[in-house]
């Protein structure tokens, strides 16, 4: 498992930019000009810089590692409109009502209590803000499991499921269940709609390039489940069944945006700010 609290993992979620294919599909969901985003599990900030680049006016990423937010300081120490600051998930420390946006990818399959975390969301929201959630989840039934999907050029977890099966468990324990999420939104006094996306997770010059990326574990919490000799292994799999020249390496996501309605929004839940007084 992962340690995101080591020095040696400081950099695991840095050095890459979002795609354009992600800022399409959040266009599509809200208008970030303008907005005040509070990006929570923001890791190296690679998200963050991408709602500045958006036309976010301020955004603020939030998370729990210490080692990891120096990184994301260090890289976006360029732009003032972004900072960051240590907290937990549960509770940001940030005030009431600071939002337009709030986001959180791939966070909250590391969390065991989504309603304190969409009250969390909620409280940090204006009225008329939205929650975008960008993660994976379980029983989603209007497709199969990308976790079932064959490995390919374009889909390489599909070989990290195919070669370790001991992966697939680690997934599935770690994934919320769609009908509870979905719950824990609506409970908050969202309104919730779902759409999946397939992000273009990074474009590689060529296959060493990516094999050197695996490697490194960069970015890929599931492949710090393997020790170093099963991660040969399979970087051993995925450069014999590689095609040489670039690589477009893409990742399939479900996107939730719980939209919070343009009224008092402390009215709606009176719990929402339960433990921030």
């Amino acid at each position: 498992m992962i340690d995101f609290t080591a020095e040696q993992n400081a950099r695991t979620y840095s050095g890459r930019r979002a795609h354009p294919s992600w800022a399409e599909h959040v266009r599509a969901l809200v208008d970030p000009r303008g907005a005040d985003v509070v990006d929570i599990g923001c890791g190296g900030g690679i998200y963050s810089r991408a709602w500045r680049d958006l036309g976010a006016d301020s955004v603020i990423g939030v998370d729990a590692s210490a080692p990891i937010l120096t990184s994301a300081g260090e890289d976006h120490r360029d732009d003032p409109r972004i900072s960051f600051q240590q907290g937990d998930a549960l509770a940001t420390g940030l005030p009431d009502a600071s939002a337009d946006v709030v986001f959180a990818r791939a966070l909250v399959h590391h969390l065991q209590d989504l309603q304190a975390f969409t009250r969390e969301a909620r409280r940090l929201l204006r009225p008329g803000g939205t929650l975008i959630i960008q993660d994976r989840t379980l029983d989603d039934v209007s497709q199969p499991p990308d976790v079932d999907l064959p490995g390919g050029a374009r889909h390489l977890r599909g070989w990290f499921f195919q070669e370790f099966p001991s992966l697939l468990e680690v997934e599935a324990a770690r994934r919320p269940e769609a009908v509870a999420l979905r719950q824990a939104l609506q409970n908050s006094g969202a309104q919730v709609e779902t759409s999946t996306v397939w992000e273009v997770r990074a474009e590689h010059a060529d296959r060493e390039a990516l094999i050197a990326d695996l490697a490194a574990r960069t970015g890929r919490s599931i492949l710090h489940e393997l020790d170093d000799a099963e991660l040969a292994r399979l970087v051993s799999v995925v450069r014999d069944n590689l095609p040489p020249g670039p690589v477009i390496e893409t990742d399939r996501w479900t996107l939730w945006a719980a939209r919070i309605p343009a009224a008092d929004s402390q009215q709606l839940d009176p719990h929402a700010s339960a433990g921030h007084e």
